[in-house]
């Protein structure tokens, strides 16, 4: 298995930023386990630390064109070329002592970035690394621009630039990224700007401390006082700021990701997506970090004023997601003292597939009898089709009951639903329910 890692020893760079023009020094330093990557403004008051994280991002409108990190006053600039060379050495714990408001932009790739880690060194730590797989596709759109991501035992990227300009003509590549690809065919990939747009950009505040040697600046014949390094250069960079954006996550994923004209807004978009689903499936996520909207969150007595069930046969403990009627995350505690337990199988217990599904069940009836209009009905388990059982389910686990709505009717409705323990697949059904009034 992959270990945690850090730098071996501390290591600075200056430079300036491509939109402040701010001058700026670097101290990468080296961090604990599980500390994750931190930036400390060196240059304020207490000096404020600000944790990488999709929590901590700024909105769009403050810093647009660009991925930036922060709070209340507090923020770091520009970050995304930095954070892709970090992904791309695997770089789990870092503390990055910054003196300014934005990172330097260097020769807007992340060549710099990772010539200065690699000198550092690169060591491991002693605790494995979590890798959140993709659990079921996720999709976002907007003005034209669309993303997704679907399950893959690896990280895939496939890009696909549009630009409707004489010169920057469509460009597809599909990679797949680990370090070796990262270094050799991502890093030295610069950021551009069409020509037409470089001098309203400037106007507008943005790209001031941009020139021909940092940003690939494409006129209607080709790039302006520079040349390519890549003939497919604009796409290979754009798959870069995708890496950065979604480090944002705080550990690396396995999933397959398509885009076709995504910029930062909507890779930020897919990366908020991506979290959502990490804290319904991971169960550290789900049982330590999840902070439910008011009215998410259902305990049992809660749960019991929407079913009929009771103990014995009452198999949820906590709903800790409901979208009424669209989806319902709930959790089963699976101890030694449950009664199923005595009899099934002495010496051996293992908690009978047939209690998962009807558990996946009850969760689907809370979800459907969640919305106003179904209150004081009762949801009737017609059908069950499609199951599989994929792994035992024992004394001491935790199960993770996720189900999604198919079609709903006034009277009946289909239902998606699937079983999870420490993040693995255990069960999968699809039903049917009946309502009808009690």
């Amino acid at each position: 298995m992959d270990k945690q890692r850090t730098i071996a020893k501390e290591l600075g760079l200056k430079g300036i930023g491509l939109h402040t023009a701010n001058k700026v020094e670097l101290t990468f330093k080296p961090a604990g386990i599980d500390s994750g990557i931190n930036f400390i403004r060196t240059d304020l008051a207490h000096k404020p630390r600000v944790k990488v994280s999709v929590e901590n991002l700024l909105p769009t409108e403050r810093s647009p064109r660009r991925t930036s990190i922060g709070y209340d006053t507090v923020e770091i600039q520009t970050i995304e070329h930095l954070m892709a060379a970090l992904a791309g050495l695997a770089i789990d714990n870092l503390n990055i002592e910054i003196d300014n408001n934005e990172v330097p932009g260097l020769d807007g790739s992340s060549l710099g970035f990772l010539e200065i880690i690699t000198q550092a060194g690169i060591i491991e730590q002693e605790k494995e690394r979590r890798y959140f797989n993709i659990k079921e596709p996720i999709f976002a759109e907007e003005d034209g621009a669309s993303i997704m991501v679907f399950p893959s035992r690896e990280l895939k990227i496939s890009y696909t630039l549009d630009y409707k300009h004489s010169f920057l003509k469509t460009q597809f590549l599909e990679i797949e990224v680990n370090s070796y690809t990262f270094q050799n065919e991502l890093a030295r990939a610069r950021t551009f700007c069409l020509e037409e747009e470089a001098l309203e950009l400037q106007h507008q505040g943005f790209g001031r401390g941009a020139n021909y040697e940092n940003t690939l600046v494409v006129g209607k014949s080709g790039v302006i006082k520079n040349t390519l390094r890549y003939e497919d250069e604009f796409a290979r960079h754009k798959i870069l700021d995708l890496l950065g954006d979604l480090y944002l996550l705080g550990q690396p994923i396995k999933g397959h990701i398509i885009a076709l004209r995504s910029g930062h807004s909507l890779n930020l978009r897919l990366a908020r997506k991506i979290s959502e689903q990490m804290r319904r499936y991971s169960l550290g996520g789900v049982g330590a970090t999840y902070h439910p909207k008011e009215g998410q969150e259902l305990d049992k007595a809660e749960i019991m004023k929407i079913l009929p069930h009771r103990d014995p046969f009452l198999f949820v403990d906590k709903i800790i997601y409901l979208d009424k009627g669209k989806r319902a995350t709930g959790i089963k505690k699976v101890t030694k003292d449950d009664y199923f337990f005595k009899g099934h199988f002495p010496g051996r217990p293992v908690m009978p597939g047939v209690l998962i599904v009807e558990a996946m069940a009850q969760v689907g009836g809370v979800m459907m009898l969640s919305p106003e209009e179904n209150r004081g009905k009762l949801a009737f388990f017609m059908t069950a089709d499609n199951i599989k059982f994929r792994k035992t389910v024992v004394p001491g686990d935790t199960l993770v009951l996720d189900v999604t709505a198919g079609k709903i009717r006034s009277k009946t409705g289909q239902v998606y639903a699937k079983a999870f323990v420490d993040g693995k697949l255990v069960v999968e059904a699809d039903f049917m329910f009946a309502l009808a009034e009690s």
